[in-house]
């Protein structure tokens, strides 16, 4: 089917009082087992490309992109492509003509003022394009190697007040709120601040994003659909479930050289655990 539009796809499940899931893809395998086990379970899906994805892919955007496309436009469910926490204003100008209907603009860590700048220009920009926008405040760490930041430390969580004005100052579609999650955990060990999300859904008109969700067990992730996250962002989870039938299968085929056999093991396994946390996300039966 056509592609989707992430916009419509996050404002339908925030109406729903849901979450749509969008998976981190990094290679073709990823793309074809994100929708695979959307298909499973008959659910919308948002397929997301990372700066860190293009640079793995020496710098270009399309090739990943136009695989995820044509991929989405043969998919049975609703698929949308966005372009995940990018910092390079000419990766950000790449979006519309490489086919993503919406962008996440990463300024978080810069000081509260250079983020707002930097990010109502990336709006302006966006918007003139068609492009649905996502930003981010407080930190939620994790990315590039860095240390999880101390949940007690000034900025370490999204504050309901000043979320408000970077928001209605910005004029970003969506908001990624800093809550307890920690980018590229690989134990599912992460508790969140539910009352925080409580006041910050209240607070805030537009919808509420959660990244780092593989870190969270099911309950922190169906608690935090409950409190008001309309979109959840999952990438390691994908690449602990590849990863691991990948040794698995080579461990039991020591002398195994045909790449297919052990990289269809790891598609196997992350189309599996995409229609797994589709399920605990509620947006399934």
């Amino acid at each position: 089917m056509p592609l989707a539009a992430t916009g419509e796809l996050v404002a339908a499940a925030a109406a729903a009082r849901g979450a749509v899931a969008a998976f981190n893809v990094i290679t073709l395998e990823h793309i074809e087992a994100v929708i695979a086990g959307a298909e499973r379970v008959d659910a919308p899906v948002v397929l997301q490309v990372s700066e860190n994805a293009v640079k793995f892919r020496h710098g270009r955007v399309l090739p990943l992109a136009r695989a995820a496309a044509e991929a989405a436009e043969r998919a049975a469910v609703p698929v949308a492509l966005h372009l995940d926490h990018v910092r390079d204003d000419d990766l950000l100008r790449q979006a519309a003509r490489a086919g993503f209907s919406s962008v996440m603009y990463d300024a978080a860590r810069l000081p509260y003022q250079e983020n707002l700048a930097a990010t109502r220009a990336a709006t302006d920009w966006a918007h003139a394009q068609g492009l649905w926008i996502e930003a981010e405040l407080g930190r939620i760490g994790g990315k590039n190697g860095e240390a999880p930041p101390d949940p007690h430390a000034p900025g370490a969580r999204t504050d309901p007040g000043e979320a408000a004005a970077f928001v209605a100052d910005s004029g970003v579609d969506a908001l990624a709120v800093a809550i307890g999650s920690t980018h590229a955990m690989t134990t599912r060990t992460a508790a969140l601040d539910h009352g925080l999300l409580k006041r910050l859904s209240a607070t805030l008109d537009v919808p509420l994003v959660l990244h780092g969700s593989s870190g969270l067990p099911d309950e922190e992730l169906t608690g935090a659909v409950a409190g008001g996250i309309a979109k959840v962002n999952i990438g390691t989870a994908l690449n602990v479930a590849m990863t691991g039938a990948i040794r698995e299968f080579l461990a039991a085929h020591p002398t195994a050289a045909d790449a297919r056999t052990y990289l269809g093991a790891g598609r196997d396994a992350m189309a599996g655990a995409v229609a797994r946390l589709i399920r605990v996300l509620g947006a399934v039966p």
